[in-house]
């Protein structure tokens, strides 16, 4: 593959350097499983929208730029090349988002992606229950239909940014009497409304990252509903395709890894060597960050011909979270048992090696596990029999 970029897309990827030049800001953000965090990150999302780019390949009319797949591919570039902070808003912009556009109605989009893009309204996930994780076929958090409101009751688990978001999308049984993938409806709702309770849930680095949630008859009208009745699994599916396809996870994300890896490495040659497998999987690493990088150039090009995305989706999604977790492992090697003491200050932009590994530990698990992926690779691709 040769990749070559335009001179409109070279004058693109000027001008977003010189802007992320003179608005990152200078000092890193406090995390944003920390309430001043989030506070402080939300800001940064309005900063950005400012400029027309926290959204970059959404329409004009409703806050984005109007860019195209190849665009935003090099804004990401040049978003974890400056060093800019995390997107809070990720869930929002980058899964619910491409959602709205496809399934929602005029009036939605126009009631929900400007906020979005300024960082007014935060969203979180609402897919995962008690019994029912990678299989959202086995929700059971009820939305029944009362006039022109459900009434919904249950209890989701495992939602991301929801200790202090403002809004959650998620799945939900408007048909009490169906099973499996039938009769959910995907609905979109205010996380202040009376009857909902909100119980952080704490990750490994002791951070409220995630939280449960629980419905006790909370009102929510049918017009939050996206799409038809009972169409929630189709949509919800759309939406799984966006997380573990292109959007997500950008392989600018990865790049910047296997940089900061190959520099780690470098400045610690002279123990590191003393393995010779660490050279092989700081090499490996940069391969394979470059690879899926051009890997995702090549889809973006195919779909700016009308081609679309499916099943492959999870292909991508095991490569990515294996890949970061292949890293972080590896600098944890490099650094031997002194990682654990070398977390950085927080005024300090080295890059926090501990923190970055107890994430990457989560990423064969969220999105769908990668063993629910490889069965959806063996029977949608493959063609291969269940077991």
């Amino acid at each position: 593959m040769r990749l070559e970029y335009t001179e409109p897309q070279r004058r693109f990827r000027t001008e977003i350097r010189e802007w992320l030049a003179a608005h990152v800001p200078k000092q890193p953000l406090p995390s944003f499983d920390t309430e001043a965090g989030f506070a402080a990150h939300r800001a940064w999302e309005g900063e950005l929208a400012s400029g027309c780019w926290s959204a970059v390949t959404w329409p004009k009319s409703v806050g984005g730029r109007g860019a195209d797949l190849i665009e935003w591919l090099i804004f990401e570039e040049e978003y974890w090349r400056s060093g800019a902070p995390l997107r809070v808003n990720q869930n929002g912009v980058f899964l619910l988002a491409p959602t709205l556009m496809e399934f929602g109605s005029d009036e939605q989009k126009q009631r929900f992606l400007p906020r979005m893009a300024k960082g007014e309204d935060i969203w979180a996930q609402g897919w995962s229950e008690p019994g029912a994780g990678s299989d959202m076929a086995a929700i059971r958090c009820k939305a029944v239909l009362e006039g022109d409101h459900y009434v919904i009751n249950g209890q989701k688990t495992w939602s991301t940014r929801a200790v202090w978001a403002d809004w959650l999308f998620g799945l939900f049984r408007s048909d009490p009497n169906s099973v499996r993938h039938h009769g959910l409806s995907f609905v979109l709702l205010p996380l202040n409304l009376p009857g909902i309770t909100i119980r952080p849930i704490r990750q490994l680095n002791g951070l409220p990252g995630f939280a449960e949630i629980f419905f006790d008859n909370v009102r929510v009208p049918v017009a939050n509903r996206l799409g038809e009745e009972g169409q929630g699994w189709h949509i919800a599916m759309a939406t799984a395709g966006f997380e573990r396809g292109l959007m997500l996870r950008s392989p600018a994300r990865f790049q910047q890894t296997a940089k900061l890896l190959v520099d780690l490495y470098r400045r610690n040659q002279a123990s590191a060597d003393a393995d010779p497998s660490i050279r092989d999987a700081v090499m490996k690493s940069w391969m394979d960050a470059e690879a899926y990088a051009l890997a995702t150039y090549r889809t973006a090009c195919r779909l700016a011909k009308g081609g679309q995305i499916g099943a492959e989706s999870s292909t991508n999604k095991i490569f990515w979270s294996e890949l970061d977790l292949q890293m972080h492992e590896t600098a944890m090697r490099i650094l031997g048992p002194r990682a654990e003491l070398m977390i950085p200050h927080a005024a300090c932009r080295d890059y926090n090696w501990l923190d970055g590994f107890l994430f990457a530990q989560a990423g064969p698990i969220y999105a769908g596990t990668n063993e629910i992926q490889r069965n959806i690779i063996a029977e949608r691709m493959l063609g291969l029999p269940r077991s």
